[in-house]
């Protein structure tokens, strides 16, 4: 498995992918973050980084898609997957090192933006004036949200040759699961909104958004992320490409 996340992480590295993805994701955060007037931490009045946390996830839900649709789409395309699976790997460790090299990427893009909790840190009111706890669990949550559309991501490609259908699925996967169960739940009210809207991404990230590191919201995360990979691996061993 290690051999194929080199592989995997190299590939990206040594193509604008990388590059493209790292620099829209902080441009676009770092616009909506301090530049944008409607969401701007200086305009705000307050030191947080809640525009951050909430603006990101809609930027991974094209972004990710972006880096898996390539994943398995392009090696059945090119000819390469028979082969691919004639090495001595298991198809959980192919898909293991697939899934990690583009989700390793996906973690990439969040470390410079430690740079805005350590300005808005110091930009407080007293300096230190944030709450880092939830800012903690909201990167928690991010990274949690990255691993689940990774997964979804890399499903979608090995179900297509296609890099344009895999990316496409891949979004609408992302944006079911992340935002479908809320709208669904807003048509109804009381206890069953409330469940509906449990079965989504968007309710357990705004719990860990909040410092509330809950084992069932972890719990979730990891049954998402384990669903999608077992369904990978059932689609590999089909062998319908």
């Amino acid at each position: 498995m290690l051999a194929i996340l080199r592989k995997e992480f190299n590939s990206f590295l040594n193509s604008p992918v990388a590059y493209v993805v790292l620099g829209v994701f902080l441009v676009a955060t770092g616009l909506f973050v301090w530049v944008f007037p409607d969401s701007s931490v200086l305009d705000y009045g307050f030191a947080d980084l809640q525009t951050l946390f909430n603006i990101a996830p809609w930027i991974f839900l094209f972004l990710i898609p972006g880096l898996t649709m390539r994943t398995f789409a392009e090696e059945k395309k090119a000819g390469t997957m028979e082969l691919l699976l004639t090495r001595p790997l298991t198809d959980g460790q192919i898909i293991g090192g697939k899934y990690l090299a583009c989700l390793l990427l996906a973690l990439l893009a969040l470390v410079p933006t430690l740079l805005y909790y350590y300005s808005v840190y110091q930009l407080g009111n007293p300096a230190g004036n944030i709450d880092s706890a939830a800012t903690v669990g909201s990167y928690l949550g991010l990274a949690l949200l990255a691993a689940v559309f990774a997964a979804i991501g890399v499903l979608a490609s090995a179900l297509t040759r296609d890099q344009i259908v895999a990316f496409l699925a891949a979004v609408v996967g992302c944006f079911l699961v992340y935002s479908g169960f809320d709208s669904l739940a807003s048509v109804f009210d009381g206890g069953l909104a409330y469940y509906i809207g449990q079965l989504g991404i968007a309710a357990h990230y705004r719990d860990l958004a909040k410092g509330l590191i809950d084992s069932r919201d972890l719990l979730y995360f990891l049954s998402l992320i384990v669903g999608c990979l077992l369904a990978t691996r059932l689609v590999l061993q089909s062998r319908n490409w």
